[in-house]
């Protein structure tokens, strides 16, 4: 059955959900610089940044899930490489509420509707944050979600949402993972199956 995008993704119960669109994930002062130039290859902050705009015009719900730190470490996992990439270096501002690294990229921005869903745990922005019960409040059925990775969080985040009993739509050229050619095939073989695979340019269109 053809999917009726339009109504899928209308405001009144929509929300758009970003993902560690974080200076220290895809901007200058990141640590994952395999993450951050696949980002940059596709385009995506721009197309994300797009999504806001016309999700903040069409007064659908912004919110960003990011990652933050203690500058101890205390509360944040330890258990997977992955995590590794936040403590490097002598730095011990790396992720901190309020530093460089921790801000959402500027071309994406915060603005004053918009709401902020920090973790400092775990590897999806839905699992223990207070993000699907501030959705429920805002009677959000439908999640579009962008940002990174497809290699884990985005993924994760996917699997959440249904779980939970969320409509999820990924616009594919608003997510990036590494390498690209891996990416592709999560998107086809696996998100496919549970969320609804788009472009940024539908869903702006659905909400022009």
């Amino acid at each position: 059955m053809p999917i009726d995008l339009p109504a899928l993704v209308a405001p009144g119960h929509t929300a758009l959900v970003t993902q560690e669109c974080q200076r220290g994930v895809i901007g200058d002062h990141s640590m994952l610089p395999a993450i951050k130039e696949a980002a940059a290859a596709g385009g995506m902050v721009a197309r994300i940044a797009a999504l806001a705009r016309a999700a903040r015009a069409a007064d659908i719900p912004v919110l960003h899930g990011v990652f933050h730190r203690r500058p101890d470490g205390r509360g944040s996992n330890h258990n997977a490489r992955l995590f590794m990439g936040t403590q490097r270096g002598e730095r011990s501002d790396v992720m901190v509420a309020g530093s460089p690294s921790a801000e959402v990229v500027p071309e994406i921005g915060i603005e004053e509707s918009d709401f902020v869903v920090p973790r400092y745990h775990g590897l999806s922005p839905m699992a223990g944050t207070g993000l699907d019960a501030i959705l429920r409040n805002l009677d959000v059925t439908t999640i579009v979600g962008v940002g990174v990775s497809v290699n884990v969080a985005m993924t994760n985040f996917a699997f959440d949402a249904v779980n939970a009993g969320y409509q999820f739509v990924l616009p594919r050229d608003a997510v990036a993972g590494t390498p690209a050619d891996y990416a592709e095939a999560v998107l086809q073989n696996t998100l496919a199956y549970v969320a609804t695979v788009t472009t940024a340019d539908e869903i702006i269109a659905a909400w022009s």
